[in-house]
């Protein structure tokens, strides 16, 4: 078997059935299995597995265990030469496992592979390509001066070597992942993909990022910055320095109060929500009668249906984009969220044969679900 992507999952049902019905469509041309692993989660996403999808293997943790033992779980059974480390939040493009494995079987040496991320409102995610975070680059990321945190010596849509990947997508084949025996179990969340790809690196392999290829992953939707994320970060980025790096006190407590300045800054930040139900132009992308019936009788706003040809304007603004995947694929539907993210523009999506769409308007704020 050529691949095996693994999906854990914790309490995000439907970004999860979005997550596995993007990867069957995008796994259709190869031999391969998908193993979701559910760290107790109190929603109904272990019995929307079985019910949805009975060919997939599930794990069905009584206790959360954390990211890197979940996974670790997973690994350990998977068939796949290569296994694919995918977060449940996110959705990939009908081209991305081709063209990953293409481009993993044409590098010597491969370690890790990653690919472009983008977050709910269609912009470019930074850490998709990160250079190693040194004390002093993690220090200033915690303060707002995250330059050097990222491998920006990479454009967005080329590839390359890179450091440090980021754990939503990480591809490499299984006997890398044993031979560094995985991600470390002393993280529990946050570092563990950072650990991973060092360990990786230390052991000969080269790192890489692929940027032709896009995902969506709604970062928000596992990860929000708030204190408990920076205690968190800051937590992580210890066990980190204690086992690759020489800390002192000094050091520790400049990074302390790294921390602190950062709580302060993130409490004084207001973000900006795209409300669908405002008095906003709402397009949606379908050729399905009944979904814009669902559709007008939950918007207080007017639905519009539009064709693809309405991409044609450049200067769409203000407006809300529904995309039934059932009538424009992903892969298309991520290149129009990059061309028209910002100028007030918020985005939606209907996953193929869902009753219920999804989106994020900010990269660290939950997404939004709405159930017909």
């Amino acid at each position: 078997m050529k691949l095996t992507v693994v999906i854990l999952n914790y309490n995000v049902r439907y970004f999860l059935e979005q997550c596995i019905l993007s990867v069957q469509r995008s796994l259709k041309s190869i031999e391969s299995e998908i193993i979701v692993v559910d760290n107790n989660s109190s929603d109904d996403s272990c019995q929307m597995v079985k019910a949805l999808f009975p060919e997939i293997k599930i794990i069905e943790n009584k206790e959360n265990v954390g990211f890197s033992k979940a996974n670790n779980q997973a690994v350990k059974i998977a068939k796949g030469e290569y296994v694919c480390i995918l977060n449940p939040d996110t959705a990939v493009a009908e081209d991305t496992f081709i063209k990953s494995l293409l481009y993993a079987e044409s590098i010597k040496d491969l370690g890790a592979l990653g690919v472009y991320l983008m977050d709910g409102t269609g912009s470019f995610l930074p850490e998709s390509k990160r250079n190693l975070p040194t004390p002093k680059a993690s220090l200033l990321k915690l303060i707002g001066f995250g330059k050097s945190y990222y491998a920006n010596h990479i454009e967005t849509y080329d590839q390359g070597e890179v450091s440090v990947l980021v754990g939503a997508f990480m591809l490499l084949k299984k006997t890398v992942y044993n031979e560094v025996e995985g991600f470390d179990e002393d993280y529990f969340m946050y570092g563990e993909d950072i650990d991973l790809s060092y360990k990786i690196t230390k052991a000969g392999y080269k790192n890489h990022y692929l940027g032709s290829t896009r995902i969506l992953h709604y970062k928000g939707e596992s990860t929000k910055k708030d204190a408990a994320y920076l205690d968190r970060f800051y937590g992580a980025m210890l066990i980190f320095y204690k086992k690759h790096f020489h800390i002192n006190v000094i050091f520790n407590a400049i990074v302390k109060i790294g921390v602190f300045i950062a709580k302060k800054t993130k409490s004084s930040v207001k973000t900006e929500h795209h409300d669908i139900n405002r008095n906003r132009k709402t397009f949606v992308l379908t050729e399905n009668l009944i979904l814009l019936k669902n559709l007008s009788e939950k918007y207080n706003s007017e639905i519009k249906t539009s064709s693809k040809i309405i991409f044609s304007d450049e200067n769409l603004s203000n407006s809300t984009f529904i995309f039934d995947v059932d009538y424009m694929p992903y892969s298309q539907i991520f290149i129009v969220m990059k061309k028209f993210s910002g100028n007030g523009n918020a985005f939606r999506i209907s996953p193929p044969g869902c009753n219920f769409i999804l989106g994020s308007d900010q990269s660290d704020q939950k997404g939004s679900v709405l159930v017909f």
